[in-house]
């Protein structure tokens, strides 16, 4: 887990240079759709274990 965090951190830094040149949006850029798929699994991962947590504090103890 830690190592995805610091690969996470160090992603800008393995983009490729800019070379200044804008070019037309035609339509969503491969990085759009990737962080669209994080943010979901994120949000799921986060739900999950959240369900857990209180699913655990609702069982009756004998």
């Amino acid at each position: 887990m830690r190592f995805l965090f610091a690969l996470l951190l160090a992603s800008p830094a393995l983009a490729a240079p800019h070379s200044g040149v804008v070019k037309v949006r035609t339509g969503p850029e491969l990085s759009d759709i990737v962080l669209f798929v994080v943010a979901a699994l994120g949000i799921w991962l986060i739900r999950r274990a959240m369900r857990a947590r209180f699913a655990k504090r609702d069982t009756p103890k004998d």
